[in-house]
């Protein structure tokens, strides 16, 4: 393992390999996610408000299995659960072309977030525990930019698949278990379980002489990362599924065939900024790269409730993308900083648990705020609880001032 000041190291073997599986399970959800909300209002007769209860049920099923999960991984092998959770979605999520109701698409989308939900938590502790803390920005930076790059290419697929092929939206469905399967393999082969910088020798003892609750003793994760966490919460009840960002393109006259190119857009601009933001976050610390990633959420929503043509939708989803690139892997980043190592796995749990816990109340919310009083409405009422979000994480949550930071010089070195 490099040095801590040496931000420039290599990054470790597990880094790239999980960076491969993510980039193979975007191809594989990213062929299908951008035609859902399409295939759910024009095959299946849904409504926005059913788009918006499909993906907050799905994504708070995945959100109740990454808390334990994550604290389970903290008392065994986190690689098993990691190729579980993989695996499952990579059998769950092509059933999808199998779908007649708006009732089995929840099903396939519940089992394909019960394979996020067992597989996030302890994947993105295999990532903190290789790495060093000066690179731990640019570590998520790179599982960030790897995931996005699959989502560029997904819709691409896709869009070959249905204008070049002319495929049926089930049959895009089908081929999307390729990608999937391939990840599984990677996990196999190349993933190993890394050392835990020695808490698992200090820690193993203990956790075997008696169970410990799945609540972390207060002394151990502090108090600060709570109120992390409660900020995040209050962003992600601002935060609805990206789903209605495509439905507000077919809104405003974006063919059918051309969703997924610009989904691949804005997952091209999130993979393009996302080694950027987090080696950025090494260097000038966490909370500025959210804040203002949170101020670009909420500007870009205010501007897609006063749209009114095709194109703007392009540019919009382009700044759209900045947003993850300044958040995704930062935010991740910031968990690693804020816990003692032996808790990463339960810490990461409660992360990805809060950020799912907002998802139901939010999308049903954006939804039914939507099919009531209009997408403008629903759209700056997103763009507010954001803006609430950075002044909250501005003036209630602190850095670890313990934490090293490489510094610009470093460069020169």
């Amino acid at each position: 393992m490099s040095s801590a000041g040496d931000a420039r190291s290599p990054l470790p073997r597990n880094v790239k390999a999980l960076a491969a599986v993510s980039f193979l399970t975007d191809v594989s959800s990213e062929m299908i996610y951008p035609l859902l909300p399409v295939f759910l209002t024009t095959v299946l007769g849904a409504g926005a408000g059913a788009v918006g209860t499909i993906e907050g049920i799905a994504e708070s099923t995945a959100a109740l299995l990454k808390l334990a999960s994550g604290w389970w991984s903290d008392r065994v092998r986190r690689k098993p659960l990691v190729l579980f959770g993989y695996g499952l979605a990579a059998v769950a999520r092509p059933l999808m072309a199998m779908a007649g109701s708006a009732g089995q698409v929840l099903a396939v989308r519940m089992a394909d977030r019960v394979g996020k939900g067992v597989r996030s938590s302890p994947r993105d502790a295999l990532i903190a525990d290789v790495v060093e803390t000066s690179q731990r920005g640019r570590a998520f930076g790179v599982h960030r930019a790897a995931d996005n790059a699959g989502a560029v290419l997904g819709p691409l697929i896709a869009w070959a698949l249905l204008q070049r092929y002319s495929m049926p939206v089930r049959t895009v469905m089908w081929w999307a278990a390729v990608p999937g399967a391939l990840a599984v393999v990677v996990i196999a082969v190349w993933v190993r379980e890394g050392a835990r910088e020695g808490a698992r020798s200090a820690a193993a003892k203990p956790m075997r002489a008696a169970a410990k609750p799945m609540l972390a003793p207060p002394q151990t994760i502090s108090g600060e990362f709570w109120r992390y966490l409660a900020v995040l919460l209050l962003f992600t009840l601002g935060n609805s599924s990206d789903a209605f960002l495509l439905l507000r393109a077919t809104q405003l006259g974006v063919p059918v065939a051309w969703i997924p190119v610009l989904w691949a857009c804005l997952s091209v601009v999130k993979s393009a900024s996302s080694i950027p933001g987090g080696t950025l976050s090494d260097r000038v610390g966490r909370k500025p790269l959210i804040i203002g990633g949170w101020i670009v959420y909420s500007i870009v929503y205010i501007l897609l409730a006063k749209a009114n043509a095709a194109w703007q939708l392009w540019a919009l989803f382009a700044v759209y993308g900045v947003y993850f690139g300044l958040t995704e892997g930062v935010e991740k980043a910031m968990v690693a900083d804020l816990v003692p190592a032996e808790r990463r796995g339960a810490a990461y749990g409660w992360y990805n648990f809060t950020v799912g816990l907002g998802a139901l109340p939010a999308s049903v919310l954006f939804g039914v705020v939507w099919e009531r009083w209009g997408a403008a409405a629903a759209f700056q009422m997103g763009a507010v609880i954001a803006a609430l979000a950075a002044v909250a994480m501005l003036l209630v949550v602190r850095e670890p001032n313990d934490r090293p930071i490489a510094r610009l010089s470093s460069r020169s070195r």
